[in-house]
């Protein structure tokens, strides 16, 4: 007679660290959904080996209302925008640093076909308003004018090392990359190491591409390059949009991105990508900037540019919360405590980001 084991049993056993859920990557995807479960009284492990070349931590943290070129409403705005700014002003408040941070986007039009076609997608639209006089006239090259559209930027490189800090001091962090070659996985729970758990959920952004459990996902990886420059004069909360885009950051610093390359052959910045990002820059400033840095990462986004969540349904222990794309600060907050609602409460998840939509399996 086989008896199967619970993975529980196990650790008991053998001294393992037990936990409901082991969460692998803790950028914005893996931290919003570990703090979720832990808020929820679940017992949570993270494995994360911090690469500082992540998506999350080469990230500006844009939050914007609108999509893309033809100023298209960004998918469940309205929803998910109270949600985030809710959740990071707790975090903030909980973890001691500068979290969440309502901005304006100055706008800037390339041509009077974008201007119109901005108005003719806004008009009406409570987030976004034409200025009454024109900003930075000594900084910026502006002909056609510019929009305020109203979002918001979320401070990764504080949100980040704190809540890491929050983790180590609970005993919930492994510092380390996980090797899939160590992972047990069975029927009822994972094995990896010494730790023992009921759940395992990738949340390791490009990291997860390639892994055998998923290859049925349909990732559309895309590689981003950005800049960090010093503008002499320019002091400003605002983030400023013209094909490029500045974001504040801390010493004087603007993040000044980002490309989109889709064909890559490593994750390193390039010279490349620099020559294009200076080009954007020479369209948009009037004055000189210093180079300070370069910076590259490769974005995780499914292909049809919904998040996915869910698990695998022949590997009933293994999940996947992923493809947040460029809207991952606007929408990690609402779908990882959306994604948690459906594993502690059994909610139905979205049919928009459920995992089974890449496997020919009828949903639950």
């Amino acid at each position: 007679m086989n008896i199967s084991i619970s993975p529980f049993f196990i650790a008991i056993f053998e001294g393992m660290r037990n936990a409901d859920y082991v969460i692998v990557g803790q950028g914005i995807a893996g931290t919003m959904l570990s703090w979720f479960l832990l808020q929820a009284g679940k017992k949570v492990i993270v494995i994360d080996d911090a690469k500082p070349n992540s998506a999350s931590r080469v990230a500006a943290g844009i939050i914007n209302p609108v999509s893309g070129r033809r100023f298209e409403p960004a998918w469940m705005y309205d929803t998910i925008y109270p949600f985030a700014k809710t959740t990071y002003e707790q975090l903030s408040a909980l973890l001691q640093v500068p979290v969440f941070t309502e901005r304006e986007l100055w706008t800037v039009f390339p041509s009077m076909q974008m201007r119109e076609a901005f108005l003719n997608k806004t008009n009406g639209n409570e987030y976004t308003q034409l200025p009454a006089d024109l900003k930075y006239t000594a900084f910026l090259d502006q002909p056609y004018g510019a929009a305020i559209v109203r979002g918001a930027t979320v401070n990764l490189r504080s949100l980040l090392p704190a809540y890491r800090r929050y983790l180590q001091d609970r005993d919930a962090l492994v510092e380390t990359h996980l090797d899939i070659a160590r992972l047990e996985i069975r029927e009822n729970g994972v094995i990896y190491g010494d730790i023992s758990a009921t759940k395992i959920i990738f949340c390791d952004g490009a990291g997860t591409i390639g892994l055998p459990f998923f290859k049925e996902i349909k990732f559309l990886p895309n590689k981003g390059e950005v800049l960090l420059v010093k503008i002499p004069g320019l002091e400003t909360g605002d983030i400023i949009k013209k094909g490029i885009t500045l974001v504040p950051q801390d010493n004087g610093l603007f993040w000044a991105g980002s490309s989109f390359v889709w064909d890559y052959e490593d994750d390193h910045p390039t010279l490349k990508q620099r020559e294009i990002l200076e080009k954007s820059l020479a369209q948009l400033l009037k004055v000189p900037y210093e180079i300070v840095d370069q910076l590259a990462a490769v974005r995780p986004s499914g292909n049809d540019r919904r998040p996915i969540a869910g698990f695998h349904p022949g590997l009933p222990p293994v999940g996947l919360f992923n493809g947040l794309g460029t809207k991952g600060c606007s929408l990690a907050p609402f779908m990882a405590a959306h994604f948690r609602d459906a594993l502690v409460a059994n909610a139905p998840l979205m049919q928009e980001i459920d995992l089974k939509r890449y496997f020919n399996t009828h949903r639950a």
